[in-house]
């Protein structure tokens, strides 16, 4: 899954690695080593600009929540829970299927965080046999340092107990879709830890290499199963993984600090 993630590069650099042809500077975000579900976050999409003459799509950075919310939805209550959409399903679940068909966005980060998960340890707490311990956070990251381009959806909700012209009555809300974790090895692992990102979690973002962006954001392409050749996983060997400080668990702590790599897993967690 993708349940937090390191945000730092500004709109400047974002603009350049993407091709940006419009972006507002007072919707500029400050960096964020603690991305959460339910903040603001970036997303790349292709759409035409609102009251423009022309219907040409234009690459725009955007300000959208992090937690997909339905454009039937009756409340907004239910964003929180919806920050990952699978890539096996997202054609088909009723919450994604029309924002895949129509609204996909690209959602930039330094690299994505996350916990070790065992297997053995994760069926013994389904069953109530162990008590949940410590578990060691890893971050994980382009292997090359590039921008992590995770595949996304977007949609739009509007809030009927404000009037039109209210700035709140529509909301902009997103989703990270993810795919089964890679079992082969780490472009880069540490010595004393997970060798695959499999070891590490089950699941991952998807990560969108440069070659697939401008098809995945092209809202020309409606056709599901046309689509559904670009949640391909991209290939092996990308990836590098360290472990980092628990302190990110928290999600008040945010700072650069928070990306440092560790020697080893700290003492009394989880591998």
């Amino acid at each position: 899954m993708c349940g937090r993630y390191a945000a730092s590069r500004g709109p400047e650099d974002l603009a350049g690695v993407f091709e940006i042809e419009k972006w507002e500077p007072e919707e500029a975000l400050a960096p964020d080593y603690n991305v959460a579900p339910t903040k603001e976050v970036y997303a790349v999409l292709d759409r035409p600009l609102k009251d423009a003459d022309s219907p040409k799509p234009v690459r725009q950075l955007r300000r959208l929540k992090w937690g997909l919310v339905p454009s039937w939805s009756k409340t907004p209550e239910g964003g929180a829970r919806m920050i990952n959409a699978r890539a096996e399903t997202v054609h088909e679940k009723p919450s994604y299927r029309r924002a895949f068909a129509a609204r996909r966005c690209i959602i930039p980060a330094d690299g994505y965080y996350e916990w070790v998960t065992a297997k053995d340890e994760r069926e013994l707490e389904v069953e109530g046999k162990k008590k949940r311990q410590r578990k060691q956070p890893y971050f994980v990251l382009p292997a090359d340092g590039s921008v992590f381009a995770m595949a996304g959806l977007y949609e739009f909700w509007r809030d009927r107990t404000l009037p039109d012209d209210h700035p709140l009555a529509w909301w902009v809300t997103c989703s990270v879709i993810t795919t089964e974790a890679e079992t082969t090895p780490l472009a880069v692992a540490p010595d004393d830890g997970p060798h695959a990102l499999a070891d590490i979690h089950p699941r991952m973002p998807l990560m969108l290499t440069p070659d697939r962006w401008d098809s995945w954001l092209d809202p020309s392409r409606t056709d599901p199963d046309d689509l559904r050749e670009l949640l391909d996983p991209p290939p092996a060997g990308l990836m590098r993984a360290y472990p980092v400080s628990t302190a990110v668990s928290n999600v008040r702590n945010n700072g650069p600090e928070l990306l440092k790599e560790l020697e080893g897993p700290e003492e009394g967690t989880l591998f």
